[in-house]
């Protein structure tokens, strides 16, 4: 409601905080189920184990070009996996850093050559001046980095273990899918065709820092300027 006065505002911390911390009871139910993920309790990330050194020459985030940090140069990704039921089924997440433009890769299973192959698929139907560089997790099924690099030209980085705003606009995007596929769900129902259909819904919101115009407008604008350079994007 006062989107530009601070005093009159408050952080979405403090808003799960005051709904966490209200008393068991009807009321705590209805608020819970307001919120994205559902969940009954506030759970801290678990730590899990650490996973650095198991992917042979990755290279760090912190040796990214600075171009990709400011979000100013298109063709700069952050990738992830989204899994289901069991961990038996997965949707590849990729999320373009400086437009918010979002694409779904079909998997059928977690293994590397899947991943591969399916983040190559869908990254090789972008323009090769809109495929520089990626930016994922330590996950083990990003093993074949290097070839994916070789089949699309997109050079990965790995971010930090147990460091998801690293790749934030990825973990918000993963998010927003889960109000399409629920956790718990079998992922592998999803063809090809949906899974589009589902990023084009993601791709047409209007966006608050694009001056409410949509990820696929600003991606659209970007590429018809790397077809002439005389257009500005704005």
């Amino acid at each position: 409601m006062w989107p530009n006065d601070s005093n009159e505002t408050v952080s979405h911390e403090a808003i799960y905080n005051a709904i966490y911390l209200h008393p068991r009871g009807e009321l705590k139910r209805e608020l819970i189920a307001c919120l994205r993920h559902h969940n009954q309790v506030c759970k801290p990330r678990s730590q899990g184990a650490d996973r650095r050194h198991q992917i042979q020459d990755m290279q760090s985030i912190h040796i990214r070009p600075p171009e990709v940090e400011d979000r100013l140069i298109p063709g700069h990704w952050e990738g992830d996996l989204i899994k289901g039921a069991g961990n038996r089924s997965s949707v590849g997440t990729l999320v373009e850093r400086a437009t918010g433009f979002v694409v779904l890769a079909k998997m059928d299973n977690a293994t590397t050559k899947a991943v591969v192959d399916s983040f190559a698929a869908v990254l090789n139907r972008e323009p090769a001046a809109m495929r520089k560089t990626m930016t994922y997790d330590q996950g083990r099924e990003m093993h074949g980095h290097k070839i994916l690099t070789k089949r699309t030209g997109v050079q990965i980085y790995f971010a930090d273990p147990h460091s998801p705003w690293q790749r934030g606009s990825n973990e918000n995007t993963n998010g927003l899918l889960r109000q399409y596929m629920p956790k718990g769900s079998d992922l592998s129902i999803y063809s090809q065709d949906e899974l589009d259909a589902i990023a084009l819904e993601l791709n047409q919101r209007p966006r608050a820092r694009f001056g409410f115009a949509s990820p696929l407008a600003v991606y659209t604008a970007h590429m018809e300027q790397l077809n002439n350079p005389a257009i500005a994007v704005h």
